[in-house]
């Protein structure tokens, strides 16, 4: 059976997914499967419609030449679109999680003005048990804060699976919060929660169909992206709906279900175990391996620290001030600034910040420190297959300044000898070799 996929203002790069524009032609009733993101909905207006004095965007259908009724109109045509997807197909309307951005108010002389967001297109649901009440999105809150800290909730989810899978890859902007405080796991399945147990992605049922929130990753490729959705969407397909189990069940019991009860607690437990154990195995795996990043990474929060790392196992003491490293040992000190870049060699900027920052330890009476560049240029490629990595003009500036000139390769190979030599030794050497040397560290100078 063929699926027809949609994707709304999201780049997935699939042959099997059609793309579309919020306010565009393709119906969603029409799709097994949309994945949209709210982000850029809001554009529509915050470019056409000035804040007022109050900071409230607001516009008058009487004199905005139809602009408020078109928007309010496509709205309710994408909220029919959307229910029929849920409720009538039975399928799949996957959203990423945002924030419900700048309002739209659409002033009426008769009645009270009607307010648009990024979220305004959703369709209701209302969910009652004996105590609570589940409404959404009427109830629903998407409160603004933004992080990368996320506890999976093991809820067997396809759509779980997938974020698991792109685990690191994870930053949110909003969470979800009901306004009553409605327990939601016993109406909806959560698939993720920051560390605080705020609610960061959501399975809502809508009879057989599912709107399913998550939020965004970064830095994964649009093509790898859409493999994995597509693989959670035709998982998903069949899965059995979500029904809260009533508080009067475990009364009925079967043969045989205490025995599997016990069994099962068990198993969690093992599982508990060797979740904590992969944990620890993972960080000491993530922390051995953090060098590497010097070979392929850029930006403070990646090759920063890798080359931070190197220098501490050295023997260094490091420090970050601003974009430049403090390195002390007894063999000298140093003022260190790396740099990468996807072009083939790395120019003036970073050698004159690094002459900045040596200048100004000697008039701020800092005395004379070494000047250390790290550089990694064509930073795609396999590092034994770069041409040079920095300009000549580098190069003779650091001759002239005696800075020590080292790609990020030459660092990793100095890596590798600690890593590979005894764990008591004090690599006094290595630390030597970098604060005498006077521009370019070559291979022959590291053996």
């Amino acid at each position: 059976m063929a699926y027809r996929h949609l994707s709304v203002d999201w780049r997935l790069d699939h042959p099997s997914i059609e793309r579309e524009e919020f306010f565009g032609r393709s119906s969603f009733s029409g799709c097994d499967a949309v994945f949209l993101d709210p982000l850029g909905i809001s554009d529509r207006w915050t470019f056409e419609v000035a804040p007022g004095s109050d900071g409230i965007r607001r516009t008058d259908p009487q004199r905005d030449r139809g602009f408020g009724r078109s928007l309010s109109g496509w709205m309710g045509r994408r909220r029919t679109e959307a229910e029929d997807l849920l409720l009538k197909r039975g399928g799949l309307l996957v959203c990423r999680l945002r924030t419900r951005g700048e309002p739209l108010e659409i002033a009426s002389s008769e009645a009270p003005p009607e307010h648009l967001d990024r979220y305004t297109w959703l369709p209701s649901v209302a969910l009652v048990d004996r105590q609570h009440q589940f409404s959404f999105p009427a109830n629903g809150r998407f409160v603004p804060r933004h992080g990368t800290d996320i506890v999976f909730e093991e809820s067997d989810s396809p759509f779980e699976t997938y974020l698991q899978r792109f685990e690191g890859y994870i930053t949110y902007d909003a969470v979800y919060r009901d306004l009553l405080s409605t327990p939601i796991d016993r109406f909806a399945t959560v698939l993720a929660r920051n560390r605080v147990g705020d609610v960061i992605a959501l399975e809502v049922p809508f009879d057989e169909g599912r709107l399913i929130l998550i939020p965004p990753l970064v830095g994964v490729p649009p093509a790898q992206e859409a493999i994995a959705l597509l693989e959670a969407a035709e998982q998903h397909t069949g899965r059995p709906g979500f029904v809260a189990e009533p508080d009067w069940l475990p009364a009925y019991a079967v043969a045989g279900e205490e025995g599997l009860v016990d069994e099962l607690a068990g198993l969690r437990e093992r599982h508990t175990a060797l979740a904590a154990k992969i944990d620890e195995v993972s960080g000491r795996l993530r922390d051995k391996t953090s060098c590497k990043r010097m070979l392929y990474t850029a930006g403070r929060f990646s090759l920063v620290p890798a080359t931070i790392d190197a220098f501490a196992a050295f023997g260094f003491d490091v420090a970050q001030a601003d974009d430049v490293l403090e390195v002390r040992s007894d063999e000298g000190d140093a003022l260190v600034v790396v740099t990468a870049t996807e072009d083939e060699a790395v120019g003036l900027r970073p050698y004159r910040r690094l002459l900045r920052a040596v200048d100004r330890s000697v008039t701020e009476g800092e005395g004379t420190r070494k000047g250390i560049l790290v550089v990694s240029g064509s930073r795609m490629l396999d590092p034994k297959r770069r041409p040079t990595q920095f300009t000549p003009e580098v190069l003779r500036g650091c001759q002239a300044q005696g800075f020590c000139l080292v790609t990020t390769y030459q660092l990793f190979k100095l890596v590798q000898r600690v890593l590979d030599g005894p764990s008591d030794a004090n690599h006094a050497d290595l630390r030597r070799l970098l604060v005498e040397c006077d521009g370019e560290l070559r291979q022959a100078d590291a053996a």
